[in-house]
């Protein structure tokens, strides 16, 4: 079952929404959702980065360069 919430927001990103909401023939709260959605996947990216890094610092991988290296 979906929740309604209420958010506000200020008016230039109201205008940017229904602007893009027009040129992608796609209703608001749809962009809402994909955004929100977009934004939780890299809030847990970041987490569970934060939680391994330790461990591939340790191992030397220190940029995504060396990550590849190592595939």
């Amino acid at each position: 079952m979906d929740k309604i919430i209420t958010i506000r927001i200020p008016e230039e990103i109201d205008k940017d929404l229904i602007k893009i909401s027009k040129e992608e023939d796609k209703p608001v709260s749809s962009l809402v959702r994909e955004s929100l959605r977009h934004y939780i996947k890299i809030y847990r990216f970041r987490k569970l980065r934060e939680k391994v890094l330790p461990f591939a610092e340790a191992q030397g991988l220190l940029t995504d360069e060396d990550i590849f290296k190592n595939i």
